[in-house]
């Protein structure tokens, strides 16, 4: 038996909580900022923690047929050394599914098209929330207030809900590292489904997607709040000299798809991830800059987030399950 939730951030973290809680029986209002759901974002790879939280939340099926198995691949030095190799057929042996390759927005779209367009409320910011009514968490919001006996903060690493919730703690830090990435505009020739290559003081990485483009992201060691007029020259000079086909995925890229982002995370863990009818998800509960989970730059906020198992009969005593990447190969 449900009640009504609303969920305050439309990403791949707050859709997934969305659909799982419409699954046990909730009311489920999804609170998003942007005005457009402009789907922007590079690749994502999933595990099979997360590709079975899809299945659990009806979308399983979807996804796989739009995503690409990830069979061949591992890990080099720039010079295309290999440290390690990855055997996609034993983990789907070993764990009922291979890792999938799939663009963001082709993962949140499927998400959001498997809630009814009722549910998403976009283009209306939530910076607070009011506890003071008992039983009942009252949001306000442009129009008005809004009422639910259960609120998600799947607001991302700067929420602001975190910080109303907590507000002794000191919040996200800059991590030491900045992440560029991209999906080619055309097909690349790729001999592998998914790499990465670790230099000093940075990591490269691909996947490839089913209509032979791929993603490719850089996580660099450097200052925060570093910008360049010309992101991609600079990773032409940073990579050029790195094993192909990593100066080919390059050359294969628009300089105006390339994203650039520092990465935060919450170096003090927080006291708990839910404080009374109110649960953080996601990056809002635990964003961490983890070297080996950057490997898609963006596949932290889906495996951090990708399901959450709330008690439908007392929302005090949410359990926000988070899905964390591990990597496996054979030297």
């Amino acid at each position: 038996m449900g009640g009504s939730a609303m969920v305050v951030g439309g990403g791949i973290g707050g859709l997934a909580a969305a659909i799982g809680l419409r699954r046990i029986g909730w009311e489920v209002t999804v609170v998003e900022r942007a005005r457009v759901l402009a789907d922007a974002g590079a690749g994502i790879s999933l595990h099979a923690n997360g590709v079975r939280a899809l299945d659990v939340l009806g979308v399983g099926e979807a996804v796989r047929a739009a995503a690409r198995p990830q069979y061949t691949g591992g890990t080099r030095t720039p010079r295309g050394t290999r440290l390690a190799r990855m055997d996609g057929a034993v983990l789907e042996r070993e764990l009922g599914t291979p890792i999938v390759g799939v663009r963001r927005a082709v993962l949140h779209r499927l998400l959001r098209e498997a809630l009814p367009a009722e549910c998403l409320l976009i283009g209306v910011e939530v910076t607070s929330v009011d506890r003071s009514a008992p039983g009942r968490v009252r949001v306000p919001v442009r129009d008005g207030v809004l009422d639910a006996d259960l609120v998600v903060a799947a607001d991302g690493v700067h929420s602001r809900l975190r910080g109303q919730l907590l507000p002794g703690h000191p919040g996200p830090v800059y991590s030491g590292s900045t992440v560029l990435r991209a999906v080619t505009e055309h097909p690349v020739p790729l001999r592998t489904d998914f790499e990465l290559t670790w230099g000093k003081g940075a990591e490269f990485g691909h996947i490839a997607f089913t209509d032979g483009r791929a993603e490719w992201h850089a996580v660099l060691n450097s200052p925060p709040g570093i910008r360049h007029a010309d992101a991609l020259a600079v990773m032409r000079r940073r990579f050029g000299g790195w094993h192909d086909p990593i100066p080919a995925l390059l050359d294969a890229t628009r300089p105006d798809a390339v994203l650039h982002h520092d990465i935060h995370e919450l170096a003090t863990p927080l006291p708990a991830y839910t404080e009374g009818r109110i649960a953080l998800l996601g990056d809002a509960a635990h964003a961490a800059a983890l070297a080996a989970a950057l490997t898609t730059a963006s596949t932290v906020e889906v495996t951090r987030g990708c399901t959450p198992t709330i008690s439908a009969d007392c929302p005090s005593r949410t359990v926000v399950s988070s899905c964390p990447r591990w990597w496996t190969g054979s030297v």
